[in-house]
């Protein structure tokens, strides 16, 4: 049986030739070790212990039952069961659906997943950033922050409930470009098809990506993927001149100057030198005080694209009616290739002066008249032009205010914040309820830390935010904001004890990291070579093939693997929950009495 890395490097070595069609994949959803690599990964995830439709989990995971999915796949009789569709809190006070699939049905697309990615990764444009390895929202900003650089306006894309809207028969076709493998197209048809369950009525679906299933991300990138290429293709023909027309006035102002240079050298009279040098002064003035080249070059155009998911921004040198017919061209072409509406009123033309948001970013062109000179001693304007990244105070804002760690007050006719206890949170003990605001701060700052303001709207949000959590501690030990402070201070910090399982006091601090401004991780490549598949080695299979009991100890017996979703919070009264929390795993290989055992106790 081939080694699933093996199989997976030899799919990825032939990514980038778009000619090149794979056949016989769906035999490869016959190796057990594929299953067992799938197992491994998905396992950890606390959802999985959530029953889908057929009312199974993750618990109780055996060979026998990968073996008894392997034989459904090979005569095709299986078929995925209906996700159970459930509903998730929004942040705008709406609610999203969330599809929760089978376990079964979990494993089989973590395979597919795999296969598929092994395949496209390779053929994916750059411009890509969303649900690949090694990209990442942070890749996405860098692109913009590198190749966006003098543009003069923006176009925000917002496609039309697109996960939803996906044409099922282009998306086979598209896929059967690459794969020509009938069996495994009947395999994705079957998922596109599975349908949902709601309110214990089954609903069928003509139209978009398995809710919650494993293979709507690389789906939905494999169905924009003719999209990023057309995108590629419009801007070759668009993009016009090698750099832009030089200024007039600058190359008028620039050659007076380097006349008044030469007659300077060449005079005699001290008092006709101070008068050139009086000119030559105005005039390198003025030089400075004009752009090199002209802003508004009709022989000279730009466009750069980048996409996250169904989001994208398009950076553009050239003029707004450019744009306006840009719009119309991205337009039709939605609408006719690929099924899908922009938002007329959500993809915008922004002037790059103004601010453009794409993932919770605002996006403008920096104009700064600061000067600095170059390697060859000449002044530049080097940040002029560049692209600003900025966190809006309004998200800082809206966070607090969700939080519930602050209140708007208006004094004098002055917005103030004001920080304020939250009074859900004095239920925690105070180590828990630091622990908790330093998360909450780090969460915001590691996506943030790219951010030009970083420094200034992190700082403002940790500040409220250490207020707002000496003020719940005031409020749960009934004392005051000031004792509270002098209580827990320690130097510049604030340290919270607590007791450990042994006994010994150990301190818990408040967020003390700062807010500076990071560059993006430079290892995170944004190149489209096909992977080097480096797979995590399948313990728990590996496990479970040793016939033996973890609890009772008895060998040559069938395994299964009993599993909590989570180890933090388990009772210790039993003896299987004390060996995990001693060997701390979430995981159990224990023999079929045990796990009976186990199961009619926790009923």
């Amino acid at each position: 049986m081939r080694n699933p890395e093996t199989i997976l490097n030899s799919l990825s070595a032939h990514s980038k030739d778009v000619h090149y069609k794979y056949e016989r994949l769906y035999r490869i959803l016959f190796n057990e070790q594929m299953f067992y690599v799938a197992y491994q990964r998905i396992y950890a995830k606390p959802g999985n212990m959530t029953p889908g439709s057929d009312d199974k989990t993750i618990d109780g995971m055996s060979i026998e039952r990968i073996g008894h999915l392997i034989a459904t796949l090979k005569d095709e009789s299986y078929m995925p069961t209906p996700a159970r569709r459930v509903y998730i809190p929004k942040k705008n006070g709406k609610k999203r659906p969330l599809g929760i699939p089978s376990i079964e049905d979990k494993m089989v697309q973590e395979v597919v997943r795999l296969i598929l990615e092994a395949i496209y990764e390779g053929h994916f444009e750059d411009t890509s950033h969303g649900f690949r390895p090694r990209r990442s929202c942070q890749t996405a900003l860098r692109s913009i922050r590198n190749l966006f650089t003098g543009a003069n306006w923006f176009i925000e894309g917002d496609i039309k409930g697109f996960f939803d809207n996906i044409d099922h028969h282009i998306l086979i076709d598209t896929l059967r470009e690459r794969i020509s493998d009938e069996r495994f197209i009947r395999l994705i048809w079957k998922f596109l098809k599975a349908g949902y369950i709601e309110d214990f009525t089954f609903h069928n679906t003509y139209s978009g990506t398995p809710q919650g299933g494993i293979i709507s991300p690389i789906l939905a990138n494999v169905y924009l993927d003719k999209f990023d290429k057309y995108m590629r293709e419009y801007a070759e023909s668009f993009d016009k001149g090698k750099k832009r027309r030089e200024n007039p006035l600058h190359a008028k102002y620039s050659r007076k100057a380097i006349r008044l240079r030469k007659a300077i050298r060449n005079a005699t009279d001290e008092d006709i030198k101070r008068e050139l040098l009086s000119q030559l002064k105005v005039a390198e003035a003025m030089t400075r005080n004009t752009s090199a080249s002209m802003a508004m070059d009709s022989n000279y155009k730009r466009l750069k694209y980048i996409r996250y998911a169904d989001d994208f921004l398009i950076g553009v040198i050239g003029s707004k009616d450019d744009c306006v017919k840009m719009k119309k061209d991205f337009t039709t072409f939605m609408r006719d290739k690929l099924k899908l509406e922009l938002s007329e009123e959500k993809t915008l033309i922004t002037n790059a002066q103004d601010s453009a948001k794409f993932l919770g970013y605002e996006i403008s062109i920096r104009k700064s008249e600061a000067m600095k000179r170059n390697k060859l001693g000449w002044l530049k304007r080097p940040f002029s032009g560049r692209i600003m990244l900025t966190l809006p105070i309004a998200t800082v804002q809206k966070k607090l205010l969700e939080l519930k760690a602050m209140e708007l007050r208006v004094i004098n006719g002055k917005e103030i914040w004001y920080a304020m206890p939250r009074n859900y949170l004095t239920k925690e003990d105070p180590a828990t309820i630091c622990a908790r605001y330093t998360t909450e701060i780090r969460g915001l700052y590691q996506y943030y830390r790219i951010a030009d303001n970083i420094s200034y709207a992190g700082s403002k949000f940790g500040y409220i935010m250490r207020y707002s959590f000496c003020k719940t501690l005031a409020k749960k030990l009934n004392s005051s904001t000031a004792k509270v402070i002098r209580k827990y201070r320690r130097d510049h910090d604030l340290a919270i004890p607590y007791q450990e399982k042994k006994g010994e006091t150990k301190f818990r601090i408040f967020y003390n990291d700062g807010f500076a401004r990071q560059e993006p991780n430079k290892d995170a490549t944004c190149d489209n070579l096909p992977n080097t598949f480096v797979l995590p080695f399948p313990t728990l299979a590996e496990r479970l093939m040793e016939h033996k009991c973890e609890l009772c100890g008895a060998t040559n017996v069938k395994t299964v693997m009993y599993q909590v979703r989570k180890l933090k919070g388990i009772p210790l009264n039993t003896e299987w929950h004390r060996i995990m929390i001693k060997k701390w795993r979430k995981t159990l290989a224990v023999c079929e009495h045990c796990n009976a055992k186990i199961h009619e106790h926790d009923k």
